[in-house]
Formats: C-alpha cells, sequence, structure tokens
C-alpha cells in the first residue's frame, strides 16, 4: 500500500467501523504454485477496536471480516477485482461473512453499474482532502 492510499484505509476504519485493524493483510501465503495475495486493511469487527499484526490473526475461520481495498484516484478495473475477488478468497478461508470495501476518490460511471451483481463488494469514497471523511455510494 502507497502511503497515499495507507491514510485512506485507516481513514475508512476509523470513521466508519469498530473492531481491530490490520494492515497489508496475507489471505494467501505464497507457495511454490501461488503468491501472496494481501488486503490492503482487514477489519475484524468482533475484536476490540485498536491495531493488529496479522501473524496473531492468521486463521479468519468462523470470523466476520471486513475487507478494504483502496486506490487513490478514479475507480479502475484493477481495483474492482481487487475488491471482488479478495471476498471469493475470504470466503475460500472459511469466513462467516465478508464485507469488501472499494475505497476511492472518484467513481467511474462506466464500471459502476457492472458492481451491481456484486453484493459483497461496497464502493465508497474518500474525500481527497480529508481521508476520515468517507461515503458510500452503492446501496
Amino acid at each position: 500500500m502507497s502511503k497515499r492510499e495507507t491514510p485512506m484505509t485507516e481513514g475508512f476504519w476509523l470513521s466508519q467501523t469498530h473492531g481491530l485493524f490490520i494492515s497489508e493483510f496475507p489471505l494467501v501465503q505464497a507457495a511454490a504454485d501461488r503468491g501472496v495475495r494481501r488486503v490492503d486493511g482487514l477489519i475484524l469487527p468482533d475484536e476490540p477496536h485498536g491495531r493488529g499484526k496479522w501473524r496473531d490473526y492468521a486463521s479468519l475461520t468462523g470470523r466476520r471480516v471486513i475487507i478494504v481495498q483502496a486506490k487513490v484516484g478514479r475507480m479502475k478495473m484493477s481495483l474492482m477485482g481487487q475488491a471482488l475477488f479478495s471476498a471469493r478468497l475470504a470466503l475460500a478461508c472459511g469466513v462467516a461473512s465478508v464485507r469488501s470495501i472499494l475505497l476511492c476518490q472518484k467513481p467511474d460511471a462506466a464500471l459502476l453499474p457492472l458492481l451491481k451483481p456484486f453484493r459483497e463488494v461496497e464502493v465508497w469514497l474518500s474525500d481527497p482532502t480529508n481521508p476520515s471523511i468517507c461515503k458510500r455510494i452503492t446501496d
């Protein structure tokens, strides 16, 4: 995650949710047949508010999770894929439920309607001048 995306992800966590925040959580560990797959932020809403380390939460089985994938600027197809497939990977890891947050600064009118069938992905906008101000734009 970049220096510009970290404030967005943390701003979403602090302003919109509660629970434990873990930055750069690896949903999938690297192996001979796969690469590591990290999410920009993982929030465990049933844990006490604070920051955590992924090594302390290696298993997500049975947990409710919120995944945040963030990019500065306008929504892009690559960010859509990250948000959608991160949610699918989390389900494959055995989570009880997942919310996947696609966090950007501007929507894309051509791409936004394509996410409608994927209810697990929520599109949120982060204010470029104040990352703690986030607004959901999908219902």
